[in-house]
C-alpha cells in the first residue's frame, strides 16, 4: 500500500526528532535539584554575587599507616602539597585532569588553619614545626572571644571536617584534653570539594571524577582516599540506576516480543509494535533534548512504561471483533483519559513528577498518533475477521454478573483504608537497596562528623548593602536564629557556639559597618564564598547557613515556622529552604493533598470521557473506577512498602492505565471472546514488562514495578467486570 500524506509527515518528524537523540544525547541525572526545586536555593544560584553554589561533594583521607594526619607535621605538609598538586595540575599522579568536570572550590582543614595563622602574621606553609605557628599561644584558642574572624572560621572548620571525638587543640583548647600549645589531633579528616561541568551548555556535573581521583591519589600517596556523603551516595543510585536502565530495557523489550508472539502468534505484527515503539521512545529523547528538558534517572521509568502502552492497539486492531472506526473510538477515548490521568503530575511541586509526567504525556501521545495513523492500516490487514456470533459472546445474560464491579469498587477503596498512614520524607535511603553496605558506610559517617549529621538550611533576607540599620537587622536575626534548639551548636564547656554561617559580628558600634563594607573586608564561610545576593550590582538579600539535625523533619519544619515568624517581626522579606526542610515541606503537603490528587485526576478524566464519548454514564464509570483504582495503589505504596517521592508517580500512572482499560470496556459492545481476548493479552503483555521492572536493584524502578504490576491487574480485572455491566445500557453503539 502507497504511504498517504500524513503517515510520511509523522514518519519524517519522528525519524528527525530520533536523529536529535543521537546528535544531542541526553544526560541522565540524579540529585535532589532533579527531584524537587528549592527556592532558597535557586535564588542563590541565580542571584549570588560569586557563582559559588555548585555540587558539595566529601573525600575522606586517611593515612595507610595510621598516623595522625593533623598533629604529624610531616603529615600535614604532605597533605597541603596534595592540596597544591590537586589544583595546580603540578603532578599527573594527583592532579585533576579530567575536562568534564571544573573544581570551583576545595575547603580544607589546613587552607581555614592556614587562614586563621595568618591573621596573626604566622605562616603554615612556611613553618617546619607546629609550636613554629602555635607559640607564643593564643589565649582561648580559635573559639575564644578574642578570636579573629579567621580564626573563629577555622574553629568551625574544624569542628565539621574533623571527627567528633577528635583532640581539638588549639581550634578550641576548653574542650577537655585539649591545649592551645597543641594541634588538633585525628587520624582521618574531611575534604569538602565542588564541582561543576566545564561544559557550559550542559549543567550536569559528572560526580564519578571525584571517584576516579580519588583512586588515582591513593595508588600514588601515602593516603587512602575516598569519596562519601550524600551526593556520593546519589552518583552510587545513578549508577546503579543506569545499569538497571541497560540490563532491563533491552531484555524487557525482547521478552515482551515473546510473550506477545506467545499470545497473538503474529511475528510480523510483533516486530513492528517492538521498532515503533523504538522509534517513539527515541523521537522522544530528541524532543526532550531539543527543548534542554533535564531529565533525571527517575523518570527513565517512563520508557518501559510507554514500551508497555504501545501494546494495546495491536491487540485491539488485530485480534478483538471491534471494527476499524470502534477501534479508533475507544483507542482515541483512552489515550487522553490517559493523558488526563498522568497530567495531574504536572502541576505537582515535586519536580520528579513533572518531568515524568511530561515524559509519559509525550509518550503516549506519540505511540496513538504513530499507530493511528501510520500502522493502522498494517494492523487491519494482519487481524482476522471476527463474526459476532451467540457462539462468540460471552454471556447473553449479564444480569447475574453484575455484582462484580460493585464488589470490586468497594474491595479497591477498602485497600487504601487499611494502609498505613503517612508519607515517607524525602532522602537518599530511597534510592539505595536496605542492605548497601554504602548506607552502613553513611551511618558511621554520621555519627562521626557533625557535616555528615547535619544538613544546612538556607535563610535568606532581603536587606540593603550599604544601609547600616540592615546590618544591625542581620546580627540581630543571626543571633536569634542561633538560639533555636534546632540548630547544632559547640559546647566547649565555656562556650557555645552554634552553627550559623552570616555575616561576622562584633562590628555593630562602627557607623559605617554596612553588609557590603564588611563582606569586602572578611572572607566567606565554609558554606559560601560570598553571602550577599545582588541584582544590577546591588545588595539585595543575605544569605545565612544554619546547620540543624539532618535526621530529624519534624524539628527541621518547626525550625522553618518559627525563623519564618522571626524574620516576619523584623518586616524583612525572606526565603527558606534546604533539602531537609524543602524535603520534609514537600512530603507534609502530599501527604495533605495526595487524596485530591487522586479525587482530582478522577474528575478530569470524567470531563475528558464525557466529552470524547458524550456519555455521561460512560464517563462516570471510567471515573469511579480510576479513582478506585488510585486509592488502591495508594494503599499498597504504603502496604508494601512506604509512600514517598518514587512511589507517588506510581498512583497517578496506574490510574492511566486504569482509565486506559476502563475506556475500551465501557462502550456499550456487546463482549466477545474476542474482545476479552485482546484485553487480557494485552495486559499480560505489559504486565511481563513491569514483572521484570521488580528485579531492579534501583529501588524506584523495583517500586514502580511492583505498583504497574498490581495497577494493570486491577484495571483488567475492573473492565472485564465493567464491560458486563455496561451491557445493561441501551447501547448507541457497537451492538450487533
Amino acid at each position: 500500500m502507497k504511504p498517504k500524506g500524513p503517515q510520511i509527515a509523522i514518519l519524517v518528524f519522528l525519524v528527525s526528532c530520533a536523529a536529535i537523540a543521537f546528535i544531542m544525547p541526553v544526560e541522565l541525572i540524579l540529585n535532589t535539584d532533579s527531584i524537587f526545586e528549592d527556592p532558597a536555593k535557586e535564588r542563590i544560584k541565580e542571584e549570588a554575587l560569586v557563582d559559588n553554589y555548585k555540587g558539595q561533594l566529601i573525600l575522606k583521607i586517611k593515612h595507610d599507616d595510621n598516623l595522625s594526619v593533623t598533629s604529624n607535621f610531616e603529615v600535614v605538609k604532605q597533605l597541603i602539597q596534595l592540596e597544591k598538586e590537586l589544583l595546580d595540575g603540578s603532578n599527573p599522579d594527583t592532579s585533576w585532569e579530567y575536562d568534564s568536570t571544573i573544581i570551583t572550590k576545595l575547603e580544607t582543614p589546613f587552607s581555614a588553619w592556614g587562614d586563621a595563622f595568618e591573621s596573626r602574621n604566622r605562616s603554615l606553609g612556611n613553618a617546619s614545626k607546629w609550636s613554629d605557628v602555635l607559640s607564643p599561644t593564643i589565649d582561648g584558642g580559635w573559639c575564644g572571644n578574642q578570636s579573629t574572624t579567621e580564626e573563629m572560621a577555622a574553629f568551625q572548620t574544624t569542628m565539621l571536617l574533623l571527627p567528633k571525638d577528635s583532640n581539638f587543640g588549639v581550634a578550641c583548647p576548653s574542650f577537655p584534653g585539649a591545649s592551645e600549645l597543641t594541634p588538633p589531633d585525628s587520624d582521618e579528616i574531611l575534604w569538602l570539594i565542588w564541582l561543576d561541568s566545564s561544559d557550559t551548555e550542559s549543567p550536569v556535573t559528572d560526580w564519578n571524577t571525584l571517584s576516579l581521583w580519588a583512586e588515582k591519589a591513593s595508588e600514588n600517596t601515602d593516603f587512602e582516599i575516598e569519596g562519601v556523603g550524600i551526593n556520593m551516595l546519589f552518583q552510587k543510585s545513578k549508577n546503579i540506576a543506569e545499569d538497571d536502565l541497560n540490563s532491563i530495557l533491552i531484555p524487557s523489550a525482547f521478552f515482551l516480543v515473546a510473550v506477545m508472539y506467545a499470545i497473538i502468534r503474529d511475528w510480523k505484527v510483533c516486530a513492528v509494535t517492538l521498532g515503533s515503539v523504538g522509534l517513539v521512545i527515541v523521537a522522544e529523547i530528541g524532543i526532550l533534548s531539543a527543548t534542554s528538558v533535564q531529565i533525571s534517572i527517575i523518570d527513565a521509568v517512563a520508557f518501559p512504561i510507554i514500551l508497555a502502552v504501545a501494546v494495546d492497539g495491536a491487540f485491539w486492531y488485530c485480534k478483538s471483533s471491534r471494527n476499524r472506526e470502534e477501534v479508533r473510538s475507544l483507542l482515541l477515548l483512552a489515550m487522553v483519559t490517559t493523558l488526563a490521568a498522568v497530567s495531574i503530575s504536572m502541576f505537582s511541586p515535586i519536580k520528579a513528577q513533572n518531568t515524568l509526567a511530561l515524559m509519559m504525556i509525550i509518550g503516549i501521545f506519540l505511540d496513538w498518533l504513530l499507530t493511528r495513523f501510520v500502522l493502522e492500516d498494517f494492523y487491519m490487514s494482519r487481524r482476522e475477521e471476527v463474526e459476532v456470533t451467540s457462539e462468540n459472546i460471552l454471556q447473553s445474560d449479564t444480569k447475574n454478573r453484575v455484582w462484580a464491579w460493585p464488589t470490586c469498587l468497594v474491595l479497591m477503596s477498602l485497600v487504601i483504608a487499611i494502609s498505613p498512614p503517612g508519607v515517607e520524607v524525602f532522602d537518599v535511603n530511597q534510592f539505595l537497596s536496605d542492605d548497601d553496605p554504602a548506607l552502613d558506610q553513611f551511618e558511621e559517617l554520621r555519627n562521626q562528623y557533625l557535616i555528615a549529621s547535619s544538613t544546612v538550611t538556607w535563610v535568606i533576607i532581603d536587606v540593603e548593602g550599604d544601609s547600616h540599620s540592615d546590618y544591625l537587622k542581620a546580627v540581630n536575626i543571626q543571633k536569634q536564629i542561633g538560639h533555636h534548639p534546632s540548630v547544632i551548636s559547640f559546647e566547649t564547656g565555656v562556650y557555645e557556639t552554634p552553627l550559623v554561617m552570616g555575616i561576622p559580628y562584633g562590628y555593630e558600634s562602627q557607623n559605617n559597618a554596612t553588609i557590603d563594607f564588611i563582606s569586602e573586608t572578611n572572607d566567606g564561610s565554609s558554606v559560601l564564598d560570598d553571602h550577599r545576593l545582588q541584582s544590577n550590582g546591588e545588595t539585595i538579600a543575605l544569605v545565612i547557613g544554619v546547620f540543624i539535625d539532618g535526621g530529624n523533619a519534624g524539628a527541621a519544619l518547626d525550625f522553618k515556622d518559627d525563623v519564618s515568624s522571626l524574620v516576619d517581626d523584623y518586616d524583612t522579606g525572606h526565603t527558606i529552604g534546604g533539602e531537609l526542610v524543602t524535603g520534609a515541606a514537600l512530603a507534609e503537603e502530599f501527604d495533605d493533598t495526595r487524596i485530591f490528587q487522586i479525587l482530582a485526576a478522577g474528575f478530569c478524566v470524567f470531563l475528558i470521557a464525557l466529552f470524547v464519548s458524550n456519555s455521561p454514564s460512560r464517563a462516570v464509570r471510567i471515573a469511579i473506577g480510576t479513582i478506585a483504582v488510585g486509592a488502591a495503589v495508594d494503599g499498597f505504596a504504603s502496604i508494601i512498602g512506604e509512600r514517598g517521592v518514587s512511589t507517588a508517580p506510581a498512583v497517578l500512572l496506574g490510574m492511566g492505565f486504569a482509565a486506559d482499560y476502563l475506556s475500551h470496556a465501557s462502550a456499550g459492545h456487546r463482549e466477545t471472546k474476542s474482545d476479552n481476548f485482546a484485553r487480557w493479552g494485552a495486559a499480560i503483555t505489559s504486565i511481563s514488562i513491569f514483572v521484570l521492572l521488580t528485579f531492579a536493584e534501583f529501588p524506584p524502578a523495583k517500586q514502580t514495578g511492583q505498583l504497574l504490576t498490581i495497577s494493570i491487574l486491577l484495571s483488567v480485572v475492573l473492565a472485564t467486570t465493567l464491560s458486563e455491566v455496561g451491557l445493561l445500557d441501551k447501547p448507541n453503539d457497537c451492538e450487533e
